[in-house]
């Protein structure tokens, strides 16, 4: 049976996985998101046994079945190759009594690198299906690590433009730098006054606006899209947890079968999801831990069903997670009201209009809703969970980590839950030193590059190639706009100034 992906605000518009992935968003504002599940067979014993690659080629063959095998594998192997320094790709580390998925051994040493290294290569492969000439244009907001992801498997790719907007101010220093020293003829990086929710928002906005899209086509472009709203984008973070439960039994910390529970740090509600779903293909999860950190809208949704934005936004020390509109969760609400594209339309305009809405337990699959748990971590108590991991494993974590890790172990407090858990470990802490050195030494530290060195020290791990390059490389991208003035910058950046 062929699979195909519908938005989520409208029950007619269906499309199949490489016409998705190359709009990366429905016309309509929608999501493409599946109606129903591929069926795949997961053989953990022999999972086990498997590299990444061969994970990824059996869940990507499955979702996105109008590629062909030969098509996947390229892509595959394109993406999980020696920018990553472990062959393992993604290894789950014991820590404690947890056990750690890291998925920061990319290019960019974040978890983006996972889906990010393998889109480019969607992308192209879903436009020459679909017959497609015209440049595709990749436009994105980042809260700090999707932009630098994006731009480097993009960076230089024929027939692409990549165009990248994050908060001027609300990013890390190590995160900026990373982005605004990009290279490659075809990236374009931007500033904006404001934050996440704001870059966001505009451009959710240039997406549905006919009028820039009818004006793109004139000129041979088409606009799409790099961070997880793509279909092509979340997919590919499905696979990591099915590789990590495969790793687990490998390692003999748990027997085949055997429930573990996944504690995700949560921004956009895409990583979370990407689990959800892999429990849904029969992972065996059993709680999934939404994670949030003081911009805790999340954790309020899930407690009492409101959604609502309206509330003070918080610069944090998990800046990947100052975001109070989590796009990716639209997904999960059309499959709690049973897939209904035209109620999940009704709410995402009161969301637009009003800045919030209710979902009640009469209308909501509630077995979906019991598979979730919702807690958030403050600023002080992710710095305590930091230090706590560093003094009793000399494991140091980053933020975001910290942020998963405080929140489970307040939920283990709370319930005595002796169950496996992994927590979901999106960043090297190198990618924020300041913060994780400061935590783990409660000492000031002036100069980011000063903590690296210590924070080198501390782990006694290696410097990443991504972070030392950073203190001599040139700025490349100095541009910073108002929300206001995005569409032109886009325009400009494409030489399409009117």
């Amino acid at each position: 049976m062929v699979q195909y992906y519908q938005s989520t605000r409208n029950s007619n518009h269906r499309v199949k996985a490489s016409q998705a992935i190359l709009e990366g968003l429905a016309s309509d504002g929608g999501l493409y998101t599946h109606t129903s599940l591929p069926q795949i067979h997961l053989d953990f014993h022999q999972l086990k046994e498997a590299s990444y690659q061969e994970v990824a080629q059996l869940i990507l063959s499955a979702f996105f079945d109008d590629f062909t095998e030969e098509e996947i594998s390229d892509c595959v192997q394109k993406a999980y190759d020696d920018k990553f320094d472990t062959p393992v790709i993604a290894p789950v580390v014991k820590v404690g009594k947890t056990y750690h998925l890291e998925l920061f051994h990319g290019s960019t040493i974040a978890f983006k690198d996972m889906a990010l290294s393998i889109l480019p290569h969607l992308l192209t492969t879903a436009a020459k299906k679909q017959g497609v000439s015209d440049k595709i244009v990749i436009l994105t907001a980042t809260s700090g690590d999707t932009g630098k992801a994006a731009m480097a498997g993009f960076s230089d790719v024929p027939g692409t433009e990549i165009i990248v907007f994050y908060p001027k101010g609300g990013v890390s220093r190590i995160q900026e730098l990373q982005m605004v020293t990009q290279k490659g003829q075809n990236t374009h990086v931007i500033g904006i006054e404001g934050n996440f929710d704001d870059a966001q928002t505009k451009v959710k906005e240039m997406f549905n606006n006919q009028e820039l899209r009818h004006y793109l086509k004139e000129n041979g472009m088409r606009l799409s899209s790099a961070n997880s709203m793509n279909i092509g984008r979340l997919v590919p973070q499905i696979v990591y947890y099915v590789y990590a439960y495969a790793q687990l039994l490998a390692q003999k910390a748990i027997k085949n079968g055997q429930v573990i529970n996944v504690s995700v740090p949560t921004g956009n509600f895409g990583n979370i999801l990407a689990a959800y779903y892999a429990k849904e293909i029969g992972v065996p999860i059993g709680k999934l831990v939404c994670a949030s950190n003081e911009n805790k809208v999340l954790t309020d949704f899930f407690q009492t069903g409101i959604y609502d934005k309206n509330r003070p936004f918080h610069l944090t020390s998990s800046p990947s997670m100052d975001i109070l509109v989590s796009s990716n969760l639209e997904r999960l609400i059309f499959h709690l009201l049973g897939n209904q594209a035209e109620r999940t339309r009704e709410l995402m305009e009161e969301l637009s209009a009003n800045g919030s809405y209710t979902v009640s337990k009469q209308e909501v699959n509630l077995s979906i809703l019991m598979d979730f748990l919702a807690g958030f971590a403050t600023e002080e108590e992710t710095a305590s969970d930091i230090h706590r991991v560093y003094q009793e494993n000399r494991y140091v974590e980053d933020p975001h980590t910290a942020v998963a890790s405080a929140v489970y172990q307040d939920y283990v407090k709370r319930t005595s839950d002796k169950t496996p858990a992994v927590i979901v470990s999106t960043a090297s802490p190198y990618k924020f030193p300041r913060v994780v050195v400061e935590s783990v030494t409660k000492e000031a530290v002036s100069d980011d590059f000063k903590a690296v060195l210590q924070l080198h020290d501390l782990s006694q791990t290696p410097i990443p190639e991504a972070v030392k390059e950073l203190e001599t490389a040139a700025v490349r991208h100095h541009l910073v706009v108002s929300v206001v003035e995005m569409q032109r910058a886009v325009e400009d950046c494409l030489g399409l100034s009117r």
